[in-house]
């Protein structure tokens, strides 16, 4: 499938979403939309303001963070599990896992199907429980961020 029909079938799915939710089709919710989809970066409101604000420099923060929260609602998208940082999202609705850089702050999508099938730990068989979603997210540092630690420590060693 080519990225046209992705994004046609990813717009189609928007307005179905839209119409299911009384929503009106705003050239706004458009905008948030189609940076949302065309991110591989997990982008946060304050990401999504950045690049929308030429073209609507009125837009509020506030008006995306509402927007990006009804997509997820509507299944159009995922919040990705935060730390004290600003709440990101994942325009990947398919079942996946994250990596967190905690020094760039990087967030990288994998998939593990063992981590899919986790079993319930035994301290919560016995309770009237429905799991819905499974998530794991491992946080470290990414390659570069490694690669970078060790050549600043290499050259802290050189300077004595």
């Amino acid at each position: 499938m080519d990225s046209t029909s992705t994004e046609e079938k990813r717009f189609s799915e928007l307005e179905e979403a839209c119409k299911k939710w009384g929503l009106k089709m705003t050239p706004q919710r458009i905008a948030i939309y189609k940076a949302f989809i065309s991110s591989e970066d997990h982008p946060s409101a304050v990401q999504i303001l950045e690049r929308i604000k030429d073209h609507f420099p009125t837009i509020s923060l506030d008006t995306i963070n509402r927007t990006l929260q009804t997509f997820v609602e509507m299944g159009l998208g995922k919040t990705v599990e935060g730390s004290g940082e600003p709440r990101r999202f994942d325009p990947n609705t398919s079942q996946h896992h994250h990596f967190r850089c905690l020094q760039c702050k990087k967030i990288i999508d994998f998939s593990f199907p063992p981590y899919d099938n986790l079993d319930l730990p035994p301290s919560l068989e016995g309770q009237i429980i429905v799991v819905h979603t499974k998530r794991v997210v491992l946080e470290g540092l990414c390659q570069d961020c490694k690669e970078s630690k060790e050549q600043s420590l290499i050259l802290e060693g050189d300077s004595t």
